[in-house]
């Protein structure tokens, strides 16, 4: 086997699944094969974006379910396609302790801030860079980390800063995250990632 089979949990517009497909195409991503695209919300244009490039999606709706029901919907599907990697990529729900333990060093997230500052309960979207536009900072950046119990509390595989401008809002520094860290080191950490469960799945000689 030379290639990891990856799930995307998606919410929402998918553009960090858009910088992990592009490198994908451009040779980036030889160790990572994507076999599916989740959704927790059936109107995400994440899945538009998984279906224009020839990966399965699927839709595993968190509303009006209990946390129980809506991660053993996730779990059917990512054995249903033999997953060894999953990478939340805006992904707005919080897995459970229970979930994550299934998949140890192979849940992968990407956050808009320089762990640890800004993580953690209710640190997510425009609100990390509204804290960080607060808090005064004149760096801050993207990290990819592990996914453990912790919200925002596992292992960094990957940070990289970015520059605070003094007019910036916080859609403006969004979008200077997104384009300058989080498009650039999550398909990098992936790579990492499949590469290190390659190892680990090789025959013993």
């Amino acid at each position: 086997m030379s290639s990891v089979r990856t799930a995307v949990l998606v919410s929402g517009g998918g553009t960090n699944l858009q910088a992990l497909i592009d490198a994908k195409n451009a040779g980036e991503l030889p160790h990572v094969q994507f076999c599916a695209v989740i959704s927790s919300r059936p109107d995400a244009y994440a899945l538009i974006r998984g279906e224009k490039a020839g990966i399965p999606v699927y839709t595993a709706e968190r509303q009006g379910k209990s946390q129980e029901t809506f991660e053993k919907e996730i779990l059917s599907i990512l054995e249903m396609e033999s997953i060894q990697m999953i990478i939340l990529a805006g992904f707005m729900s919080i897995l459970s302790e229970d979930f994550v333990r299934r998949y140890p060093r192979r849940i992968l997230n990407v956050h808009p801030a320089l762990l640890p500052a800004f993580g953690g309960k209710g640190y997510y979207g425009l609100r990390v860079h509204e804290a960080a536009l607060a808090r005064g900072v004149k760096v801050t950046g993207a990290t990819v980390h592990y996914v453990n119990e912790i919200p925002d509390g596992g292992e960094i595989i990957l940070q990289k800063a970015v520059n605070v401008e003094p007019d910036d809002t916080p859609q403006t520094l969004q979008r200077r995250v997104m384009e300058q860290a989080e498009w650039i080191i999550l398909p990098q950490a992936a790579e990492i990632s499949a590469k290190e469960i390659l190892n680990q799945l090789k025959p013993e000689l």
